[in-house]
């Protein structure tokens, strides 16, 4: 055949012209097999080939003196999927079974989940999936830009050539698909998208599983070979009692938990092997790692996110990942992934004006960024936007074994005006509140809490919003728990002063109770507590060195007694006296001195007493849990309180001053002998070994409204907890 005697150039010029131009939305229909005529015809595009042939037998003749290359013949000639043999004008040899040969493998239901908003599992979608289409093997590749004029697949494998594997777009959903043959896990892409104003530019795969060890920014192909072995784990998750069963989260940073001798990451294999034994032997329930979903700058922490599907390539390999979750929940630890759905960054190669337009962030800009951060926030008005990141929550949950997610920032989701100083685009009713944004987050919960039974949504919302944590069905946000910013700013405030001045301040520790079970709280001394110039929780306690660390005692003990779930930053549990430093491992070499020894050790007891000690958790979020016995010592600074758990209780007494008390009465629910079970004075913990020590009997002698009583030694800035029997 020739190709002047089949008119080819004729036919397909304007189809050619533009797949050479970089501007057809559907490829497929012109390039790959065709019968026409009762013929076969083949079009392959190949810019920089010298020679073209199919099935190794068939010579593809060249169309004029362009990349284009045709062949017709016989249907009986060609395989369904033919292989195309070319050579490049060095001579090299390449080879790949045909792109274009392969009708779409995403059908009409999943296109109508995503324009809906419903479409909860997209990452088997969208992004690369390795499979095997009609036997043969390879990676399909589908981006949701619905204002691009034209997207390619690029990567190593076309030397970054645009012009040699354009996507189709499928029907009006918006989304782009193409099957590559033989691309496998481990290769690196990203799509290359012309806009319609003709600017062409680089985007890493938003729900790309896997990404490039930064300062690289491609995404990588991912598939998972990881056999679990956390079934038992599961399955009694989703029967257990969380509202009810103690919860005690060490918050993590991975990069800078430890590190090795010559600076580098621990890696998520290395965090198995050593982080994990640690928590366990300190007692704390739950790890919470800051976010480690691909983002592109350390100092962000991971709060700057551009890949919402993505572990990030610092510490390892997505199934490396799972290995650390798998060993967390061996030795019968929960892992909470820090999440971050409220904005993203501006990286070109992110999501921020993905296809030439607004169409992850909303458009208008004075809804569009926060300008505090430089960030741009979802559009969660569009059905799209909800369905990725509904479908990010589940990905974590469902993929990786996560036990619950710490959503960021909620506050600057649930109001147009933050941050924003009255220069804000009110809501459909004239109000400040984003009504899109309140429904995502009901979904959000309502749609994690169905799906993964057992697992919990936390939030991180700083406001008086109410019934954040009341289900979504009463007309709450469905979110598991909220953290008490409120508790954690007055307590703060309150140990910061010197003990002179307290009696003036008492209702800072006091207030909390006030609204205490107007959510199910927990109670967060977290990172952002010991960053940008606050101090270390060591740091910010008055006084001279040995009152600090008594004071930090007193604050530990105060937060593990109080009603609410606990969260400690990492360092905190050992008394890190400076600031938080990310680029370096947290300074252990100071467990040698015994003050920060005996810190670790009172956190690992509180952690034990608590978890041992049904009157400290199981009602944590209902009124009959705590009583106080008296909250109106001003002037001696002292406040005591029962815990309690049916006929359980525990007293509690707080000595807020350096000066030990002695007598010091308080009342309690029934006499006999009280034995302290912990003193944070004690000389273990590097206190003064001041404080009651022998069993106490109690008199008859009604106080603070109990019907009897006992006498105490008070430790200076120390808490005792006692239990009857």
């Amino acid at each position: 055949m020739t190709a002047g005697g089949h008119d080819w150039v004729g036919r397909f010029a304007d189809d050619l012209a533009r797949i050479g131009a970089g501007c057809h939305h559907d490829p497929h229909a012109v390039l790959g097999p065709h019968r026409r005529a009762g013929a076969l015809e083949m079009l392959v595009y190949r810019p920089g080939a010298r020679q073209v042939r199919l099935d190794g037998r068939h010579e593809m003749l060249r169309l004029g003196v362009g990349d284009a290359w045709c062949w017709r013949g016989s249907p009986a000639d060609l395989g369904a999927h033919p292989l195309i043999e070319w050579f490049d004008s060095q001579g090299g040899r390449h080879a790949r079974i045909d792109p274009y040969s392969f009708a779409p493998s995403i059908g009409a239901p999943e296109l109508h989940l995503l324009g809906e908003g419903t479409h909860v599992n997209l990452w088997r979608t969208l992004g690369a999936e390795p499979l095997t289409l009609d036997g043969v093997a390879g990676t399909r590749f589908a981006v949701w830009a619905p204002n691009a004029g034209r997207v390619s697949l690029v990567g190593p494998f076309c030397d970054w050539d645009g012009r040699c594997l354009p996507l189709r777009v499928l029907g009006n959903s918006g989304v782009w698909e193409i099957f590559v043959p033989g691309l496998a896990a481990g290769e690196l892409y990203k799509f290359e998208i012309r806009a319609r104003d003709g600017s062409v530019f680089l985007k890493s795969d938003p729900l790309a599983r896997a990404g490039e060890l930064r300062p690289g920014t491609a995404s990588r192909i991912e598939a998972s070979g990881y056999r679990w072995n956390d079934a038992d784990w599961l399955e009694r998750r989703a029967r257990h009692d969380w509202l009810h069963a103690p919860l005690s989260i060490y918050e993590v940073h991975a990069g800078s938990w430890r590190r090795h001798p010559d600076g580098r990451f621990y890696s998520y294999r290395d965090l198995a092997e050593h982080l994990v034994p640690y928590v366990r032997e300190q007692g704390f329930t739950h790890v919470e790692l800051l976010p480690i979903t691909e983002h592109p700058l350390d100092d962000s922490w991971g709060y700057q996110t551009t890949g919402y599907f993505a572990p990030t390539s610092r510490f390892g390999t997505p199934d490396d990942l799972r290995h650390f979750i798998d060993t967390c929940h061996a030795a019968g630890i929960g892992v909470l992934l820090d999440w971050v759905p409220g904005h993203f960054p501006r990286d070109a190669h992110g999501l921020a004006s993905f296809d030439g337009t607004a169409l992850y962030e909303y458009h208008d800009p004075r809804k569009a960024e926060h300008r505090d951060w430089g960030t741009l926030i979802f559009n969660y008005e569009r059905h799209e936007v909800r369905a990725f990141l509904l479908s990010s929550a589940c990905y974590w949950l469902e993929e990786f074994h996560f036990d619950g997610l710490r959503v960021d920032a909620v506050a600057s989701m649930l109001f147009l005006d933050f941050g924003r100083q009255g220069d804000f685009v009110p809501n459909r009713h004239g109000g400040r509140e984003n009504l899109e944004a309140i429904d995502f987050l009901r979904a959000l919960n309502a749609t994690t809490h169905a799906r993964y039974p057992g697992t919990i949504v936390m939030a991180e919302e700083s406001t008086d919003w109410p019934m954040v944590s009341r289900p979504t069905d009463a007309g709450g946000l469905g979110f598991s728990m909220k953290w008490n910013m409120g508790w954690m700013h007055d307590t703060l405030s309150y140990f910061a002063k010197d003990p002179v001045h307290r009696r003036h301040h008492q209702d800072l520790l006091t207030f909390a109770m006030m609204y205490a079970w107007s959510e199910n709280f927990v109670l967060p001394l977290s990172h952002d507590e010991v960053v940008h110039l606050k101090r270390s929780l060591l740091g910010k306690m008055s006084g001279d060195r040995w009152q600090q660390f008594a004071n930090l005692r007193l604050l530990l003990c105060y937060q593990w007694t109080f009603p609410g779930k606990k969260l400690l930053f990492m360092g905190g549990e050992f008394g890190d006296p400076w600031e938080w430093n990310f680029r370096a491992e947290l300074p252990w070499w100071l467990l040698q001195h015994a003050e920060h020894a005996g810190v670790q050790r009172l956190v690992h007891d509180l952690n034990r007493l608590y978890a041992s000690a049904a009157a400290l958790h199981a009602y944590e979020f209902e009124p009959q849990g705590f009583q106080w016995l008296d909250c109106s010592d001003r002037e001696q600074s002292v406040l005591s309180y029962l815990r309690r758990a049916g006929d359980e209780w525990l007293v509690v007494v707080l000595n807020l001053t350096p000066v030990p008390r002695e007598p010091y009465r308080i009342g309690v629910p029934a006499p006999g002998r009280y034995q302290v079970i912990l003193n944070t004075d004690s000389g273990w913990y590097g206190g003064s070994n001041t404080g009651s020590g022998l069993p106490l009997e109690a008199a008859g002698e009604p106080l603070h409204g109990q019907p009897c009583s006992l006498t105490l030694t008070l430790p200076p800035l120390g808490a005792l907890v006692l239990r009857r029997g």
